[in-house]
């Protein structure tokens, strides 16, 4: 079932969400004070093209004050935005029964998207 969903996500759009994030990183890592936020982008990435395989979880081995730091900051440069769009995805894909599943994990990518640092991404 994973597999069939995320065939289906890459089809109908996950490509190009994955594709943005990479673009945005590519920007953000333009500038020196750019490449933590770009590097999570990537992460973003990572999580969007693919999402019914991984699962974001808490890194117990990066320092919490400078990871919320970062994640304040991170949600007025660039998180508000996504977290909205994603927010609308999920809510739009939730009309149908069949888009549940899809709405699940913009609702998924949107938690990670609110605050990237301090989080890796694993497979199930």
């Amino acid at each position: 079932m994973r597999t069939l969903g995320n065939v289906i996500w890459i089809v109908f759009g996950g490509i190009f969400i994955a594709v943005e994030y990479v673009i945005a990183s590519v920007g953000l890592m333009v500038t020196i004070i750019g490449i933590p936020f770009g590097l999570q982008s990537l992460k973003l990435a990572e999580m969007a093209l693919l999402p019914f395989d991984k699962k974001a979880v808490q890194n117990h081995t990066t320092s919490g004050c400078l990871a919320l730091v970062m994640n304040i900051i991170w949600f007025f440069i660039g998180g508000l935005p996504i977290v909205l769009t994603h927010l609308f995805f999920g809510l739009l894909f939730y009309i149908t029964i069949i888009g549940i599943p899809f709405g699940n994990q913009h609702f998924k990518l949107m938690k990670l998207a609110f605050s990237p640092f301090g989080k890796v991404i694993v497979n199930r």
